[in-house]
Protein backbone atom coordinates (compact mmCIF):
# COMPACT_ATOMS: atom_id res chain seq x y z
CA UNK A 1 0.00 0.00 0.00
CA UNK A 2 1.30 3.25 -1.14
CA UNK A 3 0.57 6.03 1.58
CA UNK A 4 1.45 9.51 2.10
CA UNK A 5 1.50 9.91 5.94
CA UNK A 6 1.54 13.30 7.89
CA UNK A 7 3.17 13.83 10.95
CA UNK A 8 -0.51 12.99 13.41
CA UNK A 9 0.23 9.70 12.05
CA UNK A 10 3.54 8.43 12.79
CA UNK A 11 3.61 10.12 16.18
CA UNK A 12 0.53 7.78 17.01
CA UNK A 13 2.71 4.86 16.27
CA UNK A 14 5.67 6.68 18.07
CA UNK A 15 3.68 7.66 21.46
CA UNK A 16 1.45 4.88 21.90
CA UNK A 17 -1.91 6.65 21.26
CA UNK A 18 -5.07 5.83 21.19
CA UNK A 19 -6.35 4.76 17.86
CA UNK A 20 -3.48 4.40 15.65
CA UNK A 21 -4.03 4.18 11.72
CA UNK A 22 -5.60 0.92 11.20
CA UNK A 23 -3.44 -0.07 7.67
CA UNK A 24 -0.06 1.07 9.38
CA UNK A 25 1.40 -2.50 9.25
CA UNK A 26 -0.34 -2.77 5.16
CA UNK A 27 2.39 0.52 4.06
CA UNK A 28 4.48 -1.05 1.80
CA UNK A 29 5.61 2.45 0.61
CA UNK A 30 5.38 5.56 3.26
CA UNK A 31 6.26 8.25 2.10
CA UNK A 32 5.96 12.19 3.65
CA UNK A 33 7.11 15.80 3.22
CA UNK A 34 10.36 16.61 4.94
CA UNK A 35 8.28 18.80 7.35
CA UNK A 36 7.52 15.24 8.68
CA UNK A 37 10.90 15.13 10.75
CA UNK A 38 10.76 19.02 12.13
CA UNK A 39 6.92 18.20 13.23
CA UNK A 40 7.23 15.20 14.76
CA UNK A 41 10.86 15.59 16.77
CA UNK A 42 9.34 18.87 18.01
CA UNK A 43 6.15 17.30 19.41
CA UNK A 44 8.72 14.55 21.13
CA UNK A 45 10.50 17.59 22.75
CA UNK A 46 7.14 19.32 23.75
CA UNK A 47 6.20 16.36 25.11
CA UNK A 48 9.18 16.45 27.31
CA UNK A 49 8.99 19.99 28.58
CA UNK A 50 4.66 19.79 29.47
CA UNK A 51 5.02 16.67 31.02
CA UNK A 52 8.53 15.74 32.33
CA UNK A 53 9.04 12.74 30.17
CA UNK A 54 12.43 10.99 31.35
CA UNK A 55 15.39 11.33 28.95
CA UNK A 56 15.69 7.76 28.27
CA UNK A 57 11.83 7.72 27.09
CA UNK A 58 12.72 11.08 24.92
CA UNK A 59 15.62 9.45 23.19
CA UNK A 60 13.45 6.11 22.79
CA UNK A 61 10.95 8.14 21.15
CA UNK A 62 13.46 10.56 18.81
CA UNK A 63 15.40 7.33 17.63
CA UNK A 64 12.27 5.35 16.87
CA UNK A 65 11.24 8.59 14.36
CA UNK A 66 14.07 8.23 13.03
CA UNK A 67 14.32 4.99 12.48
CA UNK A 68 10.58 4.89 11.07
CA UNK A 69 11.86 7.86 8.98
CA UNK A 70 14.57 5.68 7.25
CA UNK A 71 11.81 3.90 5.22
CA UNK A 72 9.95 6.61 4.05
CA UNK A 73 10.25 8.58 0.45
CA UNK A 74 10.40 12.09 1.62
CA UNK A 75 9.42 14.81 -0.59
CA UNK A 76 12.52 17.86 -0.65
CA UNK A 77 10.80 21.10 0.73
CA UNK A 78 12.47 23.14 -2.72
CA UNK A 79 11.02 26.40 -3.98
CA UNK A 80 8.20 24.45 -5.82
CA UNK A 81 7.03 22.81 -3.26
CA UNK A 82 6.60 26.07 -1.15
CA UNK A 83 5.42 28.18 -4.12
CA UNK A 84 2.12 25.57 -4.51
CA UNK A 85 2.04 25.54 -0.90
CA UNK A 86 1.08 29.23 -1.27
CA UNK A 87 -1.65 29.06 -3.82
CA UNK A 88 -5.01 28.71 -2.98
CA UNK A 89 -6.62 25.48 -2.29
CA UNK A 90 -10.57 23.94 -1.93
CA UNK A 91 -11.21 23.85 1.60
CA UNK A 92 -9.09 25.89 4.35
CA UNK A 93 -6.50 24.68 5.60
CA UNK A 94 -3.15 26.45 7.97
CA UNK A 95 0.69 26.23 6.69
CA UNK A 96 1.69 23.30 7.86
CA UNK A 97 -1.11 21.36 6.68
CA UNK A 98 -1.43 22.73 3.19
CA UNK A 99 3.01 22.14 2.77
CA UNK A 100 1.67 18.31 3.83
CA UNK A 101 -0.75 18.21 0.85
CA UNK A 102 1.02 20.05 -1.49
CA UNK A 103 4.01 17.48 -1.02
CA UNK A 104 1.49 14.86 -1.10
CA UNK A 105 0.60 16.51 -4.96
CA UNK A 106 4.18 16.32 -5.57
CA UNK A 107 4.31 12.41 -4.82
CA UNK A 108 1.44 11.64 -6.51
CA UNK A 109 2.54 12.90 -9.91
CA UNK A 110 5.30 10.09 -8.85
CA UNK A 111 2.61 7.41 -7.62
CA UNK A 112 -0.48 8.37 -9.10
CA UNK A 113 -2.16 5.62 -6.78
CA UNK A 114 -1.03 6.97 -3.75
CA UNK A 115 -3.62 7.49 -0.65
CA UNK A 116 -3.59 10.25 2.05
CA UNK A 117 -3.16 9.18 5.26
CA UNK A 118 -4.11 11.86 8.47
CA UNK A 119 -5.54 11.69 12.06
CA UNK A 120 -6.70 15.41 11.20
CA UNK A 121 -10.17 16.42 9.74
CA UNK A 122 -9.33 19.32 7.95
CA UNK A 123 -6.28 18.09 6.58
CA UNK A 124 -7.82 14.60 5.15
CA UNK A 125 -11.15 16.73 4.04
CA UNK A 126 -8.78 18.99 1.88
CA UNK A 127 -7.03 16.01 0.61
CA UNK A 128 -10.22 14.26 -0.13
CA UNK A 129 -11.07 17.51 -2.38
CA UNK A 130 -7.96 17.24 -3.94
CA UNK A 131 -9.14 13.55 -5.41
CA UNK A 132 -7.31 11.65 -2.44
CA UNK A 133 -8.46 8.46 -0.93
CA UNK A 134 -8.25 9.05 2.77
CA UNK A 135 -7.55 7.28 5.64
CA UNK A 136 -7.26 8.01 9.25
CA UNK A 137 -10.18 10.11 9.66
CA UNK A 138 -14.08 10.29 9.02
CA UNK A 139 -15.30 12.49 6.38
CA UNK A 140 -18.47 13.40 5.49
CA UNK A 141 -20.27 12.16 2.57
Amino acid sequence: MKVYVDSSVLLRVVLGEEAPLAEWPRITQPMASELIRVECLRTIDRARLRFGIPDRDVAERRAQVLEYLETFELVTLDRGVLERTAEPFPTAIGTLDAIHLTSALVARAVVPELTFATHDGELGLAARAMGFPVLGVTLPA
